[in-house]
């Protein structure tokens, strides 16, 4: 099959994983507060702790296809994981992506009307040497062992063009490209040349156009530019969260939609300003109903165990 520029593959997946996730009790609840590290890493804080075993450190990005002692961590993770927090991966399916061997792939489709949506979660398991207790050292091979009530993930809604089956079976998501061109230009000389790029003064407006007015919320940013498209950050992953989430993102592509090369054409010229005539244009005719899902959300700064930055959700 002809490899799509904008589409993310569905590589192996893991049939005894997911017969686990099935299997697990989805009804109740998970616990956790929401924070960011310093890093404007997203992370939940779990009100009980899991274990994380070793995992092979290297893989060979070409091959589509785990190594078998991968495979049998991952699966003793999410046994030991899923009574912690069970609702956090229901309904979702598993599979491996091999650029990214640290960082478990989950995914579910949403569709509403005509309209699919993917929605993407990814864990990260890295080994944070001051944020975790550690059970047994790592390797130049393999990663330590830990104990953590903090779960690291990447979440997000990410707007569909179309989904490519191969003998019934899904094989990629195309993704929407709602943005036409996300490069202005370069800057330097000789070796130190670099490519400039409008990812985050795109994100920053379609973030500050359906917060509400005042509302600073840095470094959390409702809407998103990855995929040369506009994406949603999803603070809550459980199952009935996600799908209340979700609408607010088709109203505000449908909003949008129609605007996007202005938006993109002012963002070329200047970075991002809340004051600048064609946000202040659009900020005026947003809908009230696409700004009251953000008026509640509260982010607080404060120092951790370790005295460095951290900032709680409060959503």
């Amino acid at each position: 099959m002809e490899q799509l520029v904008n589409e993310i593959r569905l590589g192996y997946t893991d049939k005894v994983l997911n017969e686990r996730l099935l299997k697990s009790r989805h009804d109740s609840a998970a616990s956790f507060t929401k924070h960011f590290n310093q890093g404007e890493e997203y992370f939940l804080e779990l009100t009980g702790s899991y274990s994380v075993p070793h995992l092979p450190i290297h893989h060979d990005f070409r091959q589509s296809v785990p190594r078998a002692d991968y495979m049998n961590s991952l699966r003793d993770w999410i046994e030991g994981f899923l009574p912690v927090a069970p609702d956090i991966f229901s309904d979702l399916t598993y599979f491996f992506d091999p650029g990214e061997v640290l960082k478990p792939c989950f995914y579910r489709l949403y569709r509403i009307g005509e309209s699919y949506y993917l929605y993407l979660l990814r864990i990260d398991l890295s080994f944070r040497p001051m944020e975790v207790e550690l059970i047994e050292r790592g390797t130049n091979d393999e990663t330590a062992a830990f104990r953590t009530k903090r779960l690291y993930i990447e979440s997000d809604f990410i707007p569909l063009a179309s989904v490519l089956s191969e003998m019934g079976k899904v094989v990629a998501f195309v993704v929407k490209q709602t943005i036409s061109q996300n490069w202005i230009g370069e800057t330097g000389k000789g070796y130190l040349v670099r490519g400039i790029w409008m990812d985050s003064e795109l994100t920053k407006f379609f973030s500050k156009l359906f917060l509400p007015t005042g509302k600073r919320t840095y470094p959390f940013y409702p809407f998103t530019c990855r995929y040369k498209t506009v994406c949603m950050s999803v603070l809550d992953p459980s199952a009935d969260s996600r799908r209340e989430a979700l609408p607010y993102l088709h109203r505000a592509l449908s909003f949008l939609a129609p605007e996007m090369d202005e938006i993109q054409n002012a963002l070329k010229a200047t970075s991002f300003s809340d004051t600048a005539p064609k946000f202040q244009e659009l900020k005026g005719r947003v809908p009230e109903a696409l700004l009251k899902i953000w008026n509640n959300i509260e982010l607080t700064a404060y120092l951790n165990a370790n005295e460095q930055k951290e900032f709680r959700v409060d959503y």
